[in-house]
């Protein structure tokens, strides 16, 4: 292979002889600039997010009742799809840095940054689940500026995880407007 210069490709034949070295590591190379460790654990407290987010959702989905509440049972189910599948997406990624995804109950709410509340009716539901998702905006967003260019896949797959908990906030404040008839934010 001809040798490139410039200061994006380093020696081919150096790579070569890395990737042999730590195969134990898997996909995590020398070049990782982030602290595996630390990514992990971040990763799990996310992922214990979205399980408590899950079960939140999926509560909301069987327990809502009232005249208007079809709709809204299945706003709450597509967003424990959604809820369920970031947390796919968040173990598959802890798995790919070495980790082990931390799918055990025991803990589970201390290691989730939501918390798991129920409401009575359908607009204690709606509001605590905005709660939720405002948490969850909040916290990937930090991540996000953690990540920033140390791990650039993790950042991504954050990035497009804010952006669907953000539709979802949207979503919720729009069911409770309709509900409460009035704005919740300031215009």
């Amino acid at each position: 292979m001809a040798e490139v210069q410039g200061p994006f490709l380093t020696d081919i034949e150096e790579i070569r002889r890395r990737a042999r070295e730590h195969l134990s590591e898997g996909s995590v190379t020398p070049d990782y600039e982030g602290d595996v460790e630390v990514a992990v654990k971040l990763l799990n407290y996310a992922l214990a997010t979205e399980v408590v987010c899950v079960l939140r959702y999926t509560h909301h989905y069987v327990a809502a009742q009232g005249i208007s509440s079809e709709s809204v049972r299945q706003e709450f189910l597509e967003h424990a799809r959604d809820e369920q599948r970031h947390a796919v997406q968040l173990a598959e990624r802890i798995n790919q840095l070495g980790g082990n995804p931390n799918f055990n109950p025991e803990g589970l709410l201390s290691r989730s940054a939501s918390e798991y509340v129920e409401g009575t009716n359908l607009v204690e539901m709606l509001r605590e689940d905005l709660v939720a998702e405002r948490i969850a905006v909040q916290t990937y967003q930090e991540m996000v500026r953690y990540f920033a260019n140390h791990d650039p896949t993790t950042r991504r797959l954050l990035e497009k995880i804010l952006e669907n908990e953000e539709e979802h906030a949207s979503d919720l404040h729009d069911l409770l407007v309709k509900h409460q008839g009035k704005p919740m934010l300031d215009s």
